[in-house]
């Protein structure tokens, strides 16, 4: 049987709020926690935003329009060389969503390992190319995405090679148990035959946990320090101790996953709990020799092997005894005729 190993990535988003210091602070808080890999998402405002964008609008106190939220959510070549340095340092895989072609290059300069391609782009096939190019692994996330447009995507991805998994997700944030869409899972296996996964927006641990039970074999969540921070991702992510318990419960799953159990070989494992729990035949009330057992004399007992085993009682009823028994004594085969 193939191992069951589940890569388990969190996304610190905007949860930094554009902060170098905070960010860096996330990485030293994820890294106890077991997650594989951290990701980041790298937006460089004036290659993905236009003045025709819906969200250009007073996004908070800070930010007069949606523009100027990401450019403060920008970062230095510099700075996410000493961001991937300091994951690493850590123990974990540095991963990144480009949402520019730019953002592809910065990130092939910084050397990331492999790409996230955000729901909203799964038919860019501009960035997925761009991507692509790079030969290096793709995870393919479907929040907005049909059936047939994620076979567009795969089929554009195809010739080049690259490793491509996809995650079922769902885009709102947050989102209830109706629309996490874990039957989704087992259809992309089965259309894609591809790694699959989820991408959970709910805030809970209970998706992520279900869906490895599903068989999914990457799981993304996103984190943050407090669900009441600012940020457009703060109610739809996990606390650091949250992420915790998330962490242990998909290794206490995968633990389960890679020992299934031989029922068949119960009898030689539990044999001497089988011993102790289990039961034998006895008499309910003393009887004299010559009297016919009935349903109603009997019992049964612990433990097993001290007497007839309960389940051949039928074979007995109507036999006569050959001597005197008392109340609780074992019905044993040399007493009947």
């Amino acid at each position: 049987m193939k191992s069951v190993n589940i890569f388990k990535v969190i996304d610190i988003a905007q949860a930094h709020d554009g902060s170098l210091g905070v960010l860096h602070s996330y990485i030293d808080a994820v890294a106890p926690t077991g997650i594989d890999a951290i990701k980041f998402q790298v937006h460089i405002a004036e290659a993905e935003s236009s003045p025709y964008e819906k969200f250009r609008v007073k996004f908070g106190y800070e930010d007069v329009t949606r523009y100027d939220y990401w450019k403060r959510m920008e970062f230095t070549e510099h700075q996410w060389l000493e961001i991937k340095k300091h994951c690493e340092d850590v123990g974990m895989e540095f991963m990144a969503t480009p949402f520019s072609v730019k953002a592809v290059e910065l990130l092939e300069q910084v050397g990331v390992k492999r790409y996230k391609v955000g729901s909203g782009d799964v038919q860019n096939f501009l960035l997925l190319e761009n991507i692509a190019r790079t030969a290096k692994p793709i995870i393919l996330s479907t929040g907005m995405s049909s059936l047939d447009e994620i076979d567009e995507a795969i089929r554009f991805l195809k010739p080049f090679g690259n490793e491509v998994s996809v995650l079922q997700c769902t885009t709102k944030y947050p989102l209830g148990p109706e629309e996490v869409g874990l039957n989704v899972i087992a259809e992309l296996k089965q259309r894609f035959n591809l790694p699959t996964g989820l991408s959970d927006h709910s805030g809970m641990i209970f998706p992520s946990l279900a869906a490895v039970a599903f068989g999914a074999s990457i799981i993304e969540v996103h984190v943050i320090f407090d669900k009441s921070t600012f940020g457009p991702d703060s109610s739809s992510s996990l606390t650091i101790d949250e992420l915790k318990l998330l962490v242990d419960g998909i290794g206490f799953f995968e633990k389960m996953l890679n020992n299934p159990v031989d029922k068949a070989k119960n009898p030689e494992i539990f044999s001497e709990e089988r011993e102790i729990f289990g039961r034998s035949l006895s008499y309910r009330r003393d009887l004299r020799a010559g009297e016919r057992v009935s349903f109603e004399m009997l019992e049964s007992k612990k433990p097993a092997g001290y007497g007839l085993s309960p389940k051949r009682f039928r074979e007995i009823l109507g036999k006569r005894l050959k001597r005197d028994v008392k109340e609780g004594d074992f019905v044993k085969e040399e007493d009947l005729l």
